[in-house]
């Protein structure tokens, strides 16, 4: 264990005794532990030191253990305990014993249909009950599947999107999900619903059913790309023996619209079923005795002579029937031709827009509705509406004790003030596009910007540094020296770059240990290098800054221990 997951995972926390790591990722890292009172097995997942020190994490992190406490199915992991020691956050799971999915798909290549539909109709469970309970996954894919020896599923990491979801996403790894896995509109950084998780469970059945995720690339921006805008082969392309309903349910999840999807999972997984049912109705015997090849086969001439008798009366009766329908139909009332009247409905459709309009202007809107009103101007390009979104809807939410959506009226304030910060300095597009040339300032504000667009966070930030280091506190500049202040704040307070500076950081740390295990001393220091260049100006990544110098330092004793180690060694064998 290297020494940063040493500082992640103590010898014991709470009433477990912490056992070997068994999983990893940005959001930290989940071992092996055994309850010391009942020597039971569980999984328990911790929050990295380095994300606890950021402001609102901690916070972000009990409402993940919140939402998993609401989750009760037999096909999700169970959650049992929660804590905080010495600083260190962490909360308790079911332990599965079981391969990923992914594991299974290497070794197996491909799953069979039938136990494809079995293990989907699993995971629509899993998905019904998260979505019951306000959940989006956000990130189902096959390593986040377990299955035991009998094809039993367990969906892991719930909430772990919900944790670092933000509204806009950018282009290089801070989206929230897997590329092949991804629904179209979680790529563009839309608002994602339980038909995303769909589009990603239908994703999942083509690579079980074929081997192959429906869309792949080099890279992920490539894997986007065709998310949004690709074309993938259906999967009877590579599986022969695929039934047509089962093909045609990837092929309806795997919509670009997502209103073109099943509804929910529950009604995916009664789709699934009659899968199941029409293929064993297909090639049962009483279905190939009703094709005429038995020798049991009634004709059609026995069928009708038996049958004529009840037909001739049943006929009669239906032909009054219809004849009295129709002529009802043809007289019809005074209210019916009304209705009929083409004119007569445009008027009347007129008036109940009006009446609704008026109706809705003069009563007092609920917060859900100020809410929707707001996101819809705040969806719209940049300009003073928003101060309208802002003065008439989004303020007073603010100060209703009763908001529930406090986080995202924040973030649309937040948004707002950039937007006036750079209107007061000159660096909203209309304004650029009138005045011309532009100030050295605002150079250096647009060329952050085009980092930040192209998804170059790190070199943005630097450049904001620069700028605001450069201007004075008191000068003519005032309003640009705010904004920089301003679009450093955003980034540094962004929860996508959080996670990914912890996990840069610590693998190439990792790296440069294993390079100086192997003696590979220029390499490693050259890691040191680039951690002191690339985030030697960021405050949350100062622990490993001031330990990458360390190493520097202390490399040239390093080589000269080592040397004489060797040295010594050498003389040894040479006396021996």
């Amino acid at each position: 264990m290297n020494k940063h997951e040493h500082e992640s995972a103590p010898e014991r926390l709470g009433e477990y005794l912490i056992g070997k790591k068994i999983g990893a990722g940005g959001m930290g890292s989940v071992y092996l532990a055994t309850n010391v009172h009942t020597d039971q097995q569980v999984a328990i997942k911790i929050l990295p030191s380095a994300l606890a020190r950021e402001a609102g994490f901690v916070e972000r992190f009990h409402r993940e253990i919140e939402a998993l406490k609401k989750m009760h199915n037999p096909y999700v992991i169970e959650f049992y305990d929660s804590g905080v020691e010495n600083d260190i956050y962490y909360y308790v799971m079911e332990y599965v014993e079981g391969e990923t999915l992914t594991k299974r798909l290497r070794r197996d290549k491909r799953i069979e249909w039938k136990t494809v539909v079995e293990i989907s109709i699993q995971i629509c469970s899993a998905l019904k009950a998260s979505h019951d309970a306000g959940i989006i996954h956000r990130d189902l894919k096959p390593s986040n599947l377990i299955l035991k020896d009998d094809n039993t599923v367990k969906l892991a990491d719930f909430g772990v999107a919900q944790l670092f979801a933000t509204e806009k996403l950018t282009v290089t790894g801070g989206i929230i999900g897997t590329a092949e896995y991804m629904s179209p509109e979680q790529a563009e950084g839309k608002r994602v619903t339980r038909q995303s998780d769909l589009y990603s469970l239908g994703a999942v059945m083509y690579v079980m059913l074929t081997g192959r995720p429906p869309f792949s690339g080099k890279t992920m921006l490539a894997i986007i790309q065709k998310q949004k805008y690709g074309q993938f082969d259906r999967p009877s392309h590579y599986v022969d023996d695929l039934p047509v309903w089962l093909e045609d349910i990837v092929c309806k999840l795997l919509e670009k619209d997502p209103q073109k999807r099943y509804p929910d999972a529950y009604v995916l997984s009664r789709r699934l079923q009659e899968v199941i049912n029409k293929y064993e109705m297909s090639t049962s015997e009483d279905t190939y005795a009703l094709s005429g090849n038995s020798e049991d086969t009634v004709t059609p001439t026995q069928a009708q002579a038996s049958v004529s008798e009840h037909e001739a009366g049943t006929g009669t009766l239906m032909q009054g029937l219809m004849r009295a329908q129709l002529e009802s139909e043809s007289t019809g009332s005074r209210l019916t031709q009304l209705l009929d009247n083409t004119w007569f409905l445009l008027g009347l459709l007129a008036l109940l827009i009006a009446g609704g309009y008026f109706w809705f202007q003069e009563r007092e809107l609920t917060p859900d509705e100020m809410l929707q009103q707001a996101r819809q101007i705040m969806q719209q390009p940049e300009g003073p509406e928003w101060y309208t979104a802002r003065d008439k809807y989004l303020l007073p939410l603010l100060e209703n004790p009763n908001s529930v959506n406090e986080d995202q009226i924040k973030g649309y304030l937040n948004r707002i003030q950039s937007y006036e910060l750079r209107s007061k300095a000159g660096m909203t597009a209309k304004r650029k596009s009138r005045s011309g040339l532009q100030t050295e300032p605002q150079r250096f504000i647009t060329l952050a910007q085009h980092y930040l667009e192209s998804g170059n966070l790190m070199q943005a930030e630097i450049v904001l540094s620069a700028l605001i280091d450069l201007l004075p506190e008191n000068s003519d500049q005032k309003e640009m020296r705010d904004l920089a202040i301003q679009m450093r704040n955003d980034l540094r307070q962004d929860s996508n770059r959080t996670a990914q500076r912890y996990v840069m950081l610590t693998q190439s740390m990792s790296k440069a240990d294993a390079l100086l295990q192997e003696k590979k001393y220029e390499a490693a220091a050259a890691v040191w290098r680039a951690v002191i260049v690339l985030y030697g100006h960021d405050p949350a990544a100062e622990e490993f800054v001031a330990n990458a110098r360390k190493n520097l330092k202390q490399l040239p004793e390093t080589i000269a221990a080592d040397k004489s180690t060797s040295e010594t060694q050498k003389a040894s064998t040479e006396n021996e």
